[in-house]
C-alpha cells in the first residue's frame, strides 16, 4: 500500500458484508447544507476538547503518507480522501471504515508522466475534496482528471481526463452535484470556464467560459506574469433565487451567475481579487462573496429575481474592504457573517450593513474552512491548534486543543464524532 503509513486487515465478517453507504453524514466539503452549519442533532454530541499527546477523546489515529488538503467527506460506513505525490505522478482515492480507522479501499486512480510544478510551497496536487451519494463518490483533482467510483466494490465507473487547462499554481476547485450533473470549475492562465457532466456517463452537457475583462494585457496584447492574474480556486454553490435555481460562481475579476441546468449565464458581477477560493454562503437575501487573495473584498449582494447583467449598480450592497478571508472562508449565524483571514484575524460582520462588529485574532497560519457548531465556531491552523470560538461578535475563545500536526484541510462530522486530517493523519475525535 503507497498510500498509508500502516496496512489493516478488516475482520472476515467485515469483508463479507459491504460497508452502509447512507446516511450521507457530510457528503460535501461544507457539510450536508454546503455552508459549513453542522446539523443541531450532533452539537450536543460533539466533544468540545481533545488532545494528541495523551490522546484525550482519540477514538483512533490513522497515519497517512503522501500529500492532500481535501476534505474527507463521509457515507455512512466509509470515509473518502484523496492524497497525491509531493509530485504530483501519483494521485489516489482513499475510504477508511469510520469506526475502526481501517482502510477499506486504497485507489491509484491517475499517473501523471509530466506533471505541471506547482509554483508555489501552499498547494498540492490532491486539494480538491470528493462529493459523494449514495451510489458514487467522485474524485476530483482539475486538470489530472475526475472519476466516478462506486463505494462498495471500489470500483471506477468512469473517468475523464480530457478537460484540461494549465493550473499554474495546482488545481483547487472541487466539484458540485445538481440533479443529474457534476459541475467542475476550471480557472487557468490559459482559459477559464465552467462545465457540467451527466453524472451516470461522465459526457459533458454543458461548458461556458468565462467572459470577464481582467485588464492584465500588456502593450503586446498579451496576459502579464503568464496569466497569473486569471487564475481561481473556486467551488461553486446551487441557490434558490425567487424560485429560480441560480449557480453562483466566482472567478477572477468577476462573480457570476449561471442557470446551472444549461450554462446560460445569467449576470455577472466585477470584482477587484483574483485567486478566488472561498465558496459563497447568504442569509436570507443576502449574498456574501469573498473577491480572492490579493486585494480581498468581501462583497454583499442582494439576491432576486432581478439579477440580469452586470448587477453592479443594481443589486450591491456594500463593500467590506480589508481583513477579509482568502482560504479558509467563514460561516453565518444570526445575520452576522464570521471569517478569518489566512493569517488569523477574526472579524464579525453585519450581513444588511457590512459593518465591522467585532475582531480578534487567532496565532498561526488558517486554511481549513471554519464549521459552525451551535453558538461555536471551530477554527483550525498549521500548528495543529483547534479553537472553538463563541459565534458573537465578541468573539471569546472557549477552548484550544492540540494534535501538533499542521492542518489544511476542513473537518467533518458523522454521528457525534468530529474527523480532522492533519498533514500526518486522519483522527475520529469523539467523548469517551
Amino acid at each position: 500500500m503507497r498510500a498509508f503509513a500502516l496496512t489493516f486487515l478488516l475482520p472476515a465478517a467485515a469483508l463479507a458484508a459491504p460497508p452502509a453507504t447512507t446516511p450521507l453524514f457530510w457528503p460535501d466539503r461544507n457539510g450536508p447544507t454546503l455552508d459549513g452549519v453542522v446539523p443541531e442533532a450532533e452539537v450536543a454530541r460533539l466533544p468540545e476538547e481533545w488532545d494528541g499527546p495523551s490522546g484525550k477523546n482519540i477514538a483512533w489515529r490513522l497515519p497517512l503518507e503522501n500529500e492532500g488538503h481535501s476534505t474527507p467527506v463521509i457515507g455512512g460506513d466509509l470515509i473518502w480522501l484523496t492524497s497525491a505525490t509531493t509530485d504530483g505522478s501519483k494521485q489516489w482515492l482513499h475510504a477508511v471504515d469510520r469506526h475502526s480507522g481501517k482502510l477499506t479501499h486504497d485507489l491509484l486512480l491517475f499517473e501523471n508522466a509530466d506533471p505541471e510544478p506547482l509554483g508555489n510551497p501552499l498547494n498540492n496536487y490532491a486539494a480538491p475534496s470528493c462529493v459523494l451519494e449514495a451510489d458514487a463518490v467522485y474524485a476530483h483533482f482539475g486538470t489530472y482528471g475526475t472519476a466516478r467510483v462506486d463505494p462498495v466494490t471500489g470500483k471506477k465507473v468512469w473517468e475523464r481526463r480530457d478537460i484540461n487547462v494549465r493550473h499554474y499554481r495546482g488545481p483547487g476547485s472541487s466539484p458540485l452535484l445538481f440533479e443529474n450533473l457534476l459541475i467542475l470549475t476550471f480557472d487557468g492562465i490559459d482559459r477559464q470556464f465552467v462545465t457540467a457532466l451527466d453524472k451516470t456517463t461522465g459526457k459533458t452537457v454543458w461548458t461556458t467560459e468565462r467572459v470577464t475583462d481582467y485588464g492584465d494585457l500588456d502593450l503586446e496584447g498579451k496576459p502579464t506574469r503568464d496569466g497569473d492574474m486569471r487564475k481561481a480556486y473556486h467551488t461553486p454553490v446551487v441557490f434558490d433565487v425567487a424560485g429560480e435555481k441560480q449557480l453562483i460562481s466566482v472567478g477572477s475579476r468577476s462573480a457570476f451567475g449561471y442557470d446551472p441546468l444549461t450554462g446560460k449565464q445569467l449576470w455577472n458581477l466585477p470584482h477587484l481579487g483574483f485567486n478566488a477560493a472561498v465558496r459563497p454562503l447568504r442569509w436570507q437575501d443576502v449574498l456574501f462573496i469573498n473577491s480572492g487573495s490579493e486585494r480581498a473584498q468581501l462583497i454583499g449582494v442582494r439576491l432576486d429575481g432581478a439579477m440580469r447583467g452586470d448587477i453592479t449598480a443594481s443589486h450591491q450592497l456594500w463593500i467590506h474592504d480589508k481583513r477579509n478571508a482568502s482560504e479558509a472562508g467563514g460561516v453565518v449565524r444570526d445575520g452576522k457573517l464570521f471569517q478569518i483571514t489566512r493569517g488569523g484575524i477574526l472579524t464579525c460582520i453585519d450581513a444588511l450593513r457590512g459593518d465591522e462588529l467585532g475582531e480578534g485574532r487567532l496565532p498561526g497560519q488558517h486554511l481549513p474552512m471554519p464549521i459552525l457548531i451551535g453558538d461555536k465556531i471551530l477554527f483550525s491552523n498549521d500548528r495543529g491548534s483547534s479553537f472553538l470560538v463563541r459565534a458573537t461578535p465578541k468573539l471569546d475563545i472557549l477552548v484550544e486543543n492540540q494534535l501538533h500536526e499542521p492542518m489544511t484541510a476542513g473537518p467533518a462530522v458523522a454521528e457525534g464524532a468530529l474527523y480532522l486530517r492533519t498533514k500526518a493523519a486522519l483522527y475520529r475525535i469523539e467523548s469517551k
